[in-house]
């Protein structure tokens, strides 16, 4: 691929650039090539780290070919600009090369439970304004699925600990391996202080098969295997059951930690999967096999039972059907289970007062207000499994959302609880 220099002498700084139209968080992508091409490195990568904290990160996994890339003017007769890349570079110089300054106290507490893409991004919008703010966080390293949902072939850890590093400097404290719910609850928060809180807490439950044969040995769920690869043992063939990205992760990782072969079994085609192309086509390269229109039936002790699907047209649409007859046993070592995760709701069941949906999510309004007072959330807690960019988008509004209620007169003394 060609330099970023480049890239951006080729962008055609298009007065209605659907790139940024395009881009969920709105990025300025002609004011910021323009910057690069007149060697402003520092000025753009603050532009693009007061637009989106997580900039640097964003350039690596949003689904590009469905945003910048993918609506590049330039691309429809030509190659189009990945301006992901020249994003990375500009990104990635400004987090390692920048002073943060912690800005004045404005006196007020704010607790964040969830160190994720959304929990990130309210702590440095509202550390920016001056916000005292504790992040806590369950795992013994900040960054929840972009540390352990991500692989590190894909995202690189040291990233992680840049934003670390900024958010310190901005004052931010961290408490790692404090789990919010059960003994430190929302409204001994609230008791100690905080004038608000937000839950950024994720969807770490894996979605069930609800198939026999689940809880055998060898059947594994993929969110949980990404967590901590190199202790599991999946021996020669490993076969992963779903098509999102999850998935081609984990089957990737598989192959690197010594699988010989890798399948992913999904009952759609190609162009069903969820997955972005770039991912899969990825995973192709690296030698994963696809067994496209095939779907799990049971988990036995040597391997599992598929069975094909099709396509077919009942009243004018298509819907999916099991060919008759025609199950049959997949030998394998391994199966990988990544067909999607649900919250876990640590924080509902133990304190009253917030609100599910049907589907588990957290219950908020467009701004981020859940139903108890001075709590807030949002990304994937609220939304379910999501992008990063999505969490980021929203997040920003709810870190808004929240200095409003702050601001309020009515919120500076002691919440009720």
């Amino acid at each position: 691929m060609i330099n970023n220099l480049q890239q951006a002498e080729n962008c055609l700084l298009c007065k209605k650039p659907r790139c940024q139209k395009n881009c969920p968080i709105n990025t300025p992508i002609p004011q910021i090539i323009q910057l690069y091409k007149n060697g402003e490195i520092e000025k753009a990568g603050e532009i693009l780290f007061d637009n989106n904290p997580l900039s640097a990160i964003c350039a690596i996994v949003c689904p590009h070919e469905k945003q910048c890339r993918g609506n590049c003017i330039r691309g429809i007769k030509k190659e189009p600009v990945y301006f992901h890349s020249i994003e990375e570079e500009i990104s990635k110089k400004y987090l390692e090369n920048t002073n943060f300054t912690k800005p004045e106290s404005n006196g007020t507490k704010v607790a964040i439970v969830g160190s994720g893409p959304a929990g990130l991004t309210v702590a440095f919008e509202l550390a920016k304004k001056g916000y005292d703010i504790t992040i806590f966080e369950k795992n013994e390293k900040i960054g929840g699925v972009l540390t352990y949902g991500i692989p590190e072939f894909r995202l690189p850890a040291k990233l992680i600990d840049l934003l670390v590093q900024r958010l310190l400097d901005l004052g931010v404290k961290i408490k790692i391996n404090s789990i919010v719910g059960p003994v430190i609850t929302l409204n001994k928060l609230f008791k100690d202080g905080y004038k608000s809180i937000f839950i950024g807490t994720g969807v770490w439950n894996p979605k069930r098969l609800d198939i026999k044969g689940e809880t055998f040995g060898h059947s594994h769920y993929a969110i949980d295997y990404l967590k901590s690869p190199q202790y599991y043992s999946l021996g020669k063939k490993v076969l992963v059951i779903g098509a999102g990205n999850v998935a081609m992760d984990a089957a990737r990782t598989a192959k690197r930690y010594g699988a010989e072969e890798v399948y992913i079994a999904y009952r759609r085609d190609f162009e069903d999967m969820t997955a972005t192309k770039h991912e899969i086509h990825e995973a192709q390269q690296e030698g994963i096999l696809f067994k496209t229109f095939e779907a799990p039936v049971e988990i036995v002790d040597e391997g599992i039972i598929l069975a094909r699907t099709e396509k077919i047209e009942v009243d004018g649409k298509i819907t999916l059907s099991t060919v008759p007859n025609s199950e049959y046993l997949f030998e394998c070592d391994s199966i990988l289970i990544a067909v999607s995760q649900v919250p876990r709701n640590t924080i509902v069941v133990n304190n009253k007062g917030v609100d599910i949906t049907k589907r588990g999510h957290i219950e908020t309004d467009e701004k981020g207000h859940t139903t108890k007072e001075g709590v807030f959330a949002c990304g994937d807690v609220v939304l379910g499994a999501s992008t990063v960019i999505q969490a980021v988008k929203a997040a920003k509004i709810v870190s808004n959302s929240m200095d409003e209620y702050l601001q309020n007169s009515s919120v500076k003394g002691e919440i009720v609880v």
